[in-house]
């Protein structure tokens, strides 16, 4: 009987040794790569030294027992010398194939596709190679990117590739400190075919940030699925996988010989491990009821969110949205360890859904904690409309969501920290708006801009902010404008451009005369919003509570009056006025009154906006009289601090 086994694990074996070396005889096969021609380097220069060096350290420990290496070159020197860069080789690699790729890598980048650029990233099928200017070592990026798909069809459904791609999610991420963050699975969709899977992501990645990239490529490919035999996206922090052939090593199980002289166990040893095994048995029922019970709370607290939603709410793709809430949890304990049980030291600020806090979680990495307030009546909505929403979206001046939390009556959502927190802190603030200058404030201005555009007509859904004012632009450490809160954003359908509700929601001085009167909001409604933003970036002055002024009622009609008499440039703020190009903010002023017209039919589009302010050589319409004022409005039941946000409104 020893003969028999012995051969069959021999086959095994020589069965594994076969594939590999039919995969290693295969040179890198290259996919897709990206330079950034933003910054170039010279020929000869210290930079190419530097990057030279880099590559041949790079090269050379690959040769070594590791997947993954980063390293840093010139850092003695100046900083616009220095040079970062990586390597990461798929999971299941023997140390030759990965040593091959890199080593190719390290050739053809520089050969073939970047050659003079300063920042570069290269996937191939077994590796992937990056270096930049600028240090991006544990840092989660998803840009640039790209999905290639199989050209050939397949039977499979896109829920199944989901749940197969999303398993391995915590097993690659929650790998131990210093080990691969790399996982694969194997799943039987129909009688003779397997669907084989895999993810990966840089190890220097925390957990939370492999598992938040995993997902974002998990949704971005679910995204675009066409029914296609076999997919990937590639990003430059991790990368997933499917095909319905093997593209990867499977590690064989052998069967073990059983020693000589050890054909039979004894009585003993046989009732020890039937014990063991039992025991073993009844701990994995315990833990597996443990894990449902756990489940079971977290689902009906997902089902909670997901039903009793009216008067328009997102409604969006159901089974979508419950797998983004799961994919998206953060564990109760976790976020209330990392604000310190939310104190007040923590809070750093209030709305009338409830409280903002710091936090830091255990990785160092520190985000923003908004707890819904348990007495808000419409905090559910809320919350689910922020978190389904903000979760589809991806773009440089929207804020980004990390996750949440829901745990009995807790609502929790979590952000990347903004530590110049909002723009209402520079504008109307004298001391704080002294630190910047105009170019600062012209280019938050457009950032606002691209952001409502991409929410308007470039990404996939078409959203209406509903609320956008300064209080909800929030500043990176950069000063980039973020866009945030979007609790009262509404989604049109494609063909949709205008849609009405009995209930109000905004903020008194933002919002657009069609909308506070008769409840009509669409795309112009948000480009209301945005003019009246930018008289106030110009002037610093609020345009609710302007009427306390000896210059007019409100700032709309101030800047109007001062326009019409050709002294337009005494709205702006005396300070802006010793940093700014006379024209250049003459112009932006023109655009603000265009955007405040009353007829939303007069307003231009975001798109027009952003040509206009990135082009002094397009005309500008004459502007028509602006909406001055929607009367004086009670205000009830939802305040925030300095600002009234409202709910409902009645005109006195």
């Amino acid at each position: 009987m020893g003969i028999p086994s012995f051969s069959f694990s021999m086959h095994l074996v020589l069965l594994s040794i076969l594939t590999s070396l039919s995969l290693t005889s295969e040179a890198a096969q290259y996919r897709y790569h990206f330079c950034s021609n933003q910054t170039t380097f010279s020929p000869n220069s210290t930079y190419q030294s530097n990057l030279n060096n880099l590559l041949s350290f790079l090269n050379a420990n690959s040769a070594r027992e590791t997947d993954f290496y980063n390293t840093t070159v010139g850092q003695t020197q100046t900083p616009e010398n220095t040079v970062y860069g990586l390597f990461l080789c798929r999971g299941d690699l023997a140390t030759i194939e990965c040593q091959d790729c890199v080593s190719t890598s390290t050739k053809e980048i520089v050969q073939l596709y970047c050659p003079e650029e300063k920042e570069a990233v290269i996937w191939y099928d077994e590796c992937m190679l990056r270096y930049s200017n600028r240090s991006f070592f544990s840092i989660m990026e998803d840009e640039p990117s790209k999905i290639l798909w199989n050209f050939l069809d397949i039977t499979e459904p896109d829920s199944l590739l989901q749940l197969t791609l999303g398993d391995l999610v915590p097993v690659a991420a929650n790998a131990s400190s210093g080990a691969k963050k790399f996982a694969t699975k194997e799943t039987k969709f129909m009688e003779s075919e397997t669907l084989y899977n895999l993810v990966q992501c840089t190890p220097d990645l925390s957990s939370f940030d492999c598992r938040r990239c995993l997902w974002g490529a998990i949704t971005n490919l679910s995204n675009s699925y066409g029914g296609k035999r076999g997919g990937r996206v590639l990003y430059p922090s991790c990368n997933i996988r499917y095909e319905v052939f093997s593209f990867y090593h499977i590690q064989a199980q052998a069967v073990a010989a059983p020693p000589k002289g050890k054909g039979k166990i004894s009585t003993a040893i046989a009732i020890v491990i039937a014990v063991t095994i039992a025991a073993a048995v009844v701990l994995v029922i315990l833990l597996y009821c443990f894990r449902r019970r756990k489940a079971s709370k977290k689902s009906n607290s997902i089902n909670q969110v997901n039903s009793g939603i009216s008067d328009g709410v997102l409604n969006y793709h159901a089974a979508s949205e419950v797998t983004t809430l799961e994919s998206l949890q953060f564990d109760f304990g976790t976020i209330e360890a990392a604000t310190n049980k939310f104190s007040d030291d923590n809070m750093i600020g209030e709305g009338g859904f409830g409280k903002v806090y710091k936090g830091v979680l255990h990785e160092g990495k520190e985000v923003a904690v908004k707890r819904f307030s348990m007495k808000s009546s419409q905090g559910l909505e809320e919350f689910k409309n922020e978190v389904i929403l903000i979760a589809k979206l991806q773009h440089k001046n929207l804020v980004r969501l990390l996750g949440c939390g829901i745990e009995r009556e807790e609502k929790l959502l979590v952000y990347e920290f903004m530590p110049n927190k909002s723009l209402d802190i520079f504008i109307f603030d004298p001391r704080r708006r002294s630190q910047l200058d105009w170019k600062t404030f012209y280019n938050i201005i457009s950032g606002i801009a691209r952001g409502l555009l991409y929410l308007h007509e470039d990404s996939r859904l078409k959203i209406i902010h509903r609320d956008l004012k300064p209080s909800n632009v929030l500043l990176d450490h950069d000063m980039v404008a973020k866009i945030s809160d979007f609790g009262m954003a509404r989604i049109f359908c494609e063909n949709q451009n205008i849609a009405k509700t009995k209930r109000v929601v905004g903020t008194y001085g933002y919002m657009a005369p069609e909308y506070a009167m008769a409840g009509v909001f669409s795309v112009k409604s948000d480009v209301f919003s945005f003019g009246v933003m930018l008289l106030e970036i110009i002037s610093g002055k609020r345009n609710s509570g302007f009427y306390l002024t000896e210059h007019a009622q409100t700032l709309l009609a101030y800047a109007w009056r001062l326009w019409c008499e050709d002294k337009v440039l005494e709205v702006v703020d005396n300070f802006l006025m010793e940093s700014c190009w006379t024209s250049e903010i003459v112009r932006c002023i023109h655009i603000g009154l265009l955007c405040v017209q009353e007829n939303p039919q007069d307003r231009p589009t975001m798109s027009n906006v952003v040509a206009l302010l990135g082009s002094e050589s397009i005309a500008l319409p004459k502007p028509k009289h602006p909406a001055f004022s929607v009367d004086k409005f009670i205000q009830i039941d939802k305040f925030s601090i300095n600002e009234a946000s409202i709910s409902s409104m009645v005109p006195r």
